[in-house]
């Protein structure tokens, strides 16, 4: 299983993650220059992180993610987070145009929802949060 990630996230780094990774970071550069938007900064580098390298890896809800982290989100989805959506949405028509590239292109759909709310939410490996060894 492992070797199966490893292929597929080289083959996803080269075809769409790199692509990806730089909106992310680019939000997350005019994040860092905004000051008040820190925050914002640090949960898109997380994301970009995650969509370079995304089998074998998941999202999951912190237990201390509460009312900021939803009116952070809110405020996310207005400034930055609906482009990217939109981002992973283009990107997964060409990918589902061709037949090697479906599973990228659902990869691509399954972003969505952490690109339009980022924050109350950790990157973990999918052995640890599943509980697999």
């Amino acid at each position: 299983m492992k070797l199966l990630s490893l292929l597929l996230n080289v083959l996803w780094f080269v075809f769409c993650g790199i692509w990806m990774a730089l909106a992310y970071t680019l939000a997350a550069l005019v994040c860092f220059i905004l000051i008040v938007t820190i925050p914002f900064g640090v949960a898109s580098l997380r994301i970009a992180g995650y969509v370079l390298w995304p089998f074998g890896r998941t999202t999951v809800e912190r237990p201390d993610a509460g009312a900021p982290s939803f009116i952070g989100n809110v405020i996310w989805v207005i400034f930055a987070g609906w482009w990217l959506a939109l981002g992973h949405l283009i990107t997964s028509i060409p990918l589902f145009l061709s037949i090697i590239g479906i599973p990228f292109g659902w990869a691509n759909l399954k972003l969505i929802p952490i690109s339009l709310m980022p924050l109350g939410r950790d990157v973990v490996s999918t052995e640890r949060r599943f509980g697999e060894r």
